[in-house]
């Protein structure tokens, strides 16, 4: 597919979006005194269900605008404003531009006859910049998680991924009470507090800790959630257990408990199993049975899942996880909040993988078109284990009500073990043997690490006016040994005597490190507006960074039966150091349509290197004078239509091991060596978004884009000899690129019971990637494209009907190789059902189909991936009996393609088969009454 067609089906699909019928309604909300109100809540509720139509906010004069698709049927319309009393208006429909003109909103303390007003919460507010949905205006089943109210949120959606987005805008940022749930990434407070805790949904833009303490506007393009608890319901103890057993001896068991009390929070959790799981799924039916489809904390694209930052799962390999975590968060003081968070978590994978790469070759003549690439195949079991823990705090004190304090540390202590064999053999385009190899490998390293960050703000007598400290470190410490037991043949015969020109690599060795990376960095920034909406930042940075390995190599030694023989050539010591001085200024503009902002300056950096290696030592120091930009343009169109710009510039100084002259000889097969003449690669990346949520007819709809141009971007300078070993250097090259498009829709369609929800997106990726092998420069310029659809039914609370697809495609075409391009398609289309009916009963189904249409012989293309669970709850649903079948057909595949711009990658690795699992879960839920505050306060007109 060319590119100007995918731009043409872009700009037609926003077309179509754009495209409506739509009414103005306007109007202008004062007090009984004539002073317009800011901020009062102007929303249209249906008369039959209550449910939200569409909503917008007064602005400075009391003035307020709202479009909106036509409405045939009856609709209440309804102003809320803080200490007043609401209005409401019934309309039996709207179809025409109106302009209701000024509306008086009396004080509540006002007796008028005939009309009553009971103190209605709106189902939506708008306070500043955060957006607040009352958790009771929006219906949810009573055994309901947070993650099912948010899905009855207007403007929310919840993908097939996990991601979740509120008016376009990712959240990457959960809190309950304003404070981290084990996390900030929220996943667990997603999936295991209870709907009818919540209060309050708040959803504002997601700041940095600058933005946070010194109260000015996010520059980011990401939303944050924060859940408050209702007030009678943050008293308590509640929680969720579940233990299950199955066939193969696959077993799984989690549980949380809860204590809330006033600002005291304390929650434990705890898992184990053995099916590639973090123990904590997003799906109450499906539970963690994945495939690849089922999203959980911290879910990659592969299926896998991060913790405390180690992977579960992914498809290589079974892994037997545990987990325990415990979260606390507390008022000490009156200002000085507390969250702490403790994390252990132990896995054990076994795995085992057959690989084919093909590594393309480039040809010295242009017209010549001889086929040459190699080919390696390889199969290896892997057995690691690794247990990590990390304990992380945040304090946020406040000495007045100028100043507030946040600092956040954070510990880890890490081990990893690995055990592998493995066997390959590599041939050329003619298959003729060029080299294989066996071996037995063993590696393991201890992890110790320290990071925080501190940030100080004071704001001064000026409105805007302020000035800030921030310093943050991190301290890393590694400890590993690297055993290599192995036999590598070469086969090349370039001299045509019959016999290989290169002996065999024999090893038996150790190879210990010792790898250091200490991180400091301090700045301070002063803030002086200018006028209400402009103002102008200055800034002073300094940053030290260093980084030292220290590696020691030894043979095997038959005399003494240990590693005790030195090993020059793979013993050496390499350090680097970064020190960076940044001034800068910026300028901010804050308008109520538009916001822009610029910053800039110049970063000074020295940039020292030194390595000891086979008794020499070499050095090398330079100093770089270099930009630091970055700049926003965000334009608001209404309450959720928005326009957003981004430009940032970036260097990146390549590592020790890339510049200094230290050759590393621990692999046979591939060696690499550092080049003193490298420059410190350059980026200027732009970034736009367009974002739109119509909530009159429940839809949405997008479009992304973004470019990186790259100037001096380190690359590869590789030569492969005649027994396909690889040596490999450093160069700088200029003029690659990457670039991203993306779209998505989703509307939503309700009639009584019957509810349909469409989700449908298209995202294309663009990248040129340069580079050397043996001599000759090579491009290859990717194409990905990936369009996705979903379509999701609803009758009331008794069926869910969600059939999906996606396509992947991905091309390659490349220049100066033998073979042009190389592509390949992957289809998956997936079906899922779930049904609430007969009461107590729950039946799931997860039906799906997965093609790769390119793997090479002895890898399957296709399979079929069916898991199914039928629940029963009983004892007041406090009980779920649950049977669930992972992998129904037994088809289940490890099979993946990847092109590169070097090669054609193809692997498959061990997964989870079919298993039988029988689960029991039982719910705890025990809160104290709420206390009596007096009567409901109705006031008659």
């Amino acid at each position: 597919m060319k590119k100007s067609s995918l731009l043409l089906f872009l700009f037609l699909m926003f077309s179509t979006f754009c495209f409506s019928q739509s009414i103005t309604l306007k109007g202008v909300v004062t007090d009984n005194t004539d002073y317009p109100l800011e901020s009062a809540t102007v929303y249209l509720t249906s008369v039959k269900d209550s449910t939200l139509v569409d909503y917008t906010i007064t602005n400075k004069s009391g003035n307020w605008e709202m479009k909106i698709r036509q409405v045939d049927n009856p609709v209440n319309l309804k102003i809320s404003f803080v200490g007043l009393a609401n209005y409401s208006k019934q309309y039996e429909s709207l179809t025409q531009d109106i302009d209701f003109g000024k509306i008086v909103l009396e004080d509540q303390s006002t007796e008028l006859s005939e009309v009553v007003i009971e103190g209605e919460v709106p189902p939506v507010r708008i306070k500043s910049d955060t957006l607040e949905f009352n958790a009771a205006s929006f219906k949810v089943r009573p055994d309901s998680n947070v993650k099912t109210l948010l899905e009855q949120l207007p403007g929310v959606v919840v993908g097939s991924d996990g991601k979740i987005t509120v008016n376009g805008k990712e959240v990457n940022q959960i809190l309950v009470n304003g404070k981290p749930f084990f996390d900030k990434d929220g996943q667990i407070a997603l999936q295991n507090l209870p709907a009818d805790m919540i209060n309050k949904v708040q959803v504002t833009d997601t700041k940095t800790k600058k933005e946070e303490v010194s109260g000015e506007k996010a520059s980011g393009d990401n939303a944050s959630i924060n859940l408050t608890i209702d007030e009678d319901k943050n008293k308590g103890l509640f929680g969720k257990f579940m233990a299950g057993y199955g066939t193969n001896d696959r077993y799984e068991t989690s549980a949380i408990g809860n204590y809330f009390k006033d600002k005291l929070r304390i929650s434990l959790l705890a898992s184990s199993n053995n099916i590639n799981s973090s123990g904590f799924s997003m799906d109450e039916i499906f539970d963690n049975m994945g495939g690849g489809r089922n999203v959980s904390v911290y879910a990659m694209d592969n299926g896998g899942v991060y913790i405390n930052g180690m992977m579960f799962g992914g498809g290589s390999g079974i892994t037997r996880s545990d987990l325990f975590g415990v979260n606390y968060s507390d008022e000490w003081a009156k200002d000085f909040d507390n969250t702490t968070s403790y994390f252990y978590n132990s896995a054990s994978t076994d795995n085992d993988n057959k690989t084919r790469l093909e590594t393309l070759l480039t040809n010295s003549d242009p017209n010549d078109t001889t086929d040459r690439r190699n080919i390696r195949e390889s199969i290896s079991s892997t057995k690691s284990d690794k247990y990590a823990h990390s304990i992380k705090s945040e304090f946020e004190i406040k000495p007045d009500s100028t100043s507030t304090i946040n600092f956040s540390p954070k510990f880890v202590k890490a081990n990893s073990k690995s055990n592998n064999y493995s066997s390959q053999s590599t041939r050329n385009q003619d298959d003729i043997l060029l080299n294989e190899s066996s071996g037995d490998y063993y590696s393991e390293n201890d992890n110790n690490s320290f990071e925080s960050e501190l940030e100080y703000y004071k704001s001064l007598r000026r409105k805007g006016r302020g000035f800030g400290v921030s310093f943050s470190n991190t301290n890393n410490r590694d400890d590993g040994s690297n055993f290599n037991n192995s036999v590598t043949n070469f086969y090349g015969d370039e001299d045509g005597d019959g016999n290989p020109d290169t002996p065999a690599d024999i090893r038996n060795q150790v190879r210990y490190s010792k790898t250091s990376l200490d991180n400091y960095s301090a700045g301070v920034y002063f803030t002086e507006p200018v006028t209400d909406s402009l103002k102008l930042t200055t800034n002073f940075s300094y940053e030290s960074e260093l980084s030292v390995q220290n590696r020691k190599g030894f043979d095997y030694d038959d005399a003494t039966g240990d590693y005790t023989l030195a090993n020059d050539l793979i013993t050496n010591y390499v350090s680097s150091r970064t020190n960076t001085v940044t001034p800068g200024a910026g300028i901010e503009l804050e308008k109520e349509k538009y916001s822009m902002r610029f910053s800039g300056g110049t970063a000074i950096t020295q940039f020292k290197n030194f390595s000891s290696y086979l008794g020499t030592d070499y050095s090398l120091n330079k100093t770089y004078l270099l930009p630091d930009m970055d700049a926003y343009f965000r334009y608001k169109f209404d309450k959720s239509k928005y326009l957003s710009l981004y430009y940032y510039y970036n260097a990146n100084f390549p590592s020790a091991q890339q510049v200094l002259p230290v050759e590393d000889l621990s692999n046979a097969l591939y060696t690499s060596i550092g080049n003193p003449d490298l420059n410190p690669s350059q980026s200027n990346q732009f970034y736009l978004n367009f974002r739109n949520y119509d909530f009159s007819t429940r839809s949405g709809y997008g479009f992304y884009s973004g470019l990186t141009f790259y100037k001096d971007n380190i690359a590869s300078f590789t030569e492969i000899d005649e027994n396909a070993k690889q040596s490999t250097s450093y160069t700088n090259i200029s003029g690659t690129y990457d670039m991203y498009l993306g779209s998505y829709y989703n509307k939503q369609y309700k009639k009584d019971a019957h509810t349909f929800r469409i989700n449908a997106g298209l995202s294309v990726n663009f990248d040129l990637n340069k580079g050397f092998t043996n001599q000759q420069l090579y491009e290859a310029e990717n194409l990905r494209f990936s369009p996705r659809f979903s379509l999701t039914y609803e009758y009331g609370e008794l069926l869910t009907i969600t059939p999906s697809y996606e396509l992947n495609y991905n091309e390659t075409k490349y220049k100066n190789y033998s073979i042009n391009e190389a592509s390949n398609v992957v289809h998956n289309l997936n079906l899922q059902t779930t049904s609430y009916w007969p009461k107590h009963i729950v039946f799931g189904n997860d039906f799906g189909y997965t093609y790769n249409s390119n793997l090479g012989s002895g890898f399957k293309k296709d399979f079929f991936l069916w898991n199914t669970s039928l629940g029963y709850n009983f004892y007041q649903d406090k009980l779920l009996f649950k049977v669930k079948v992972y992998d129904i057909l037994n088809q289940n595949l490890g099979n993946s393609r990847s092109i590169t711009a070097t090669g054609i990658y193809e692997q498959q690795n061990t997964v989870l088969k079919r298993y039988l699992m029988f689960s029991l879960t039982y719910k705890l839920s025990k809160f104290g009454a709420k206390e009596k505050k007096g009567g409901t306060r109705m006031i008659r007109f």
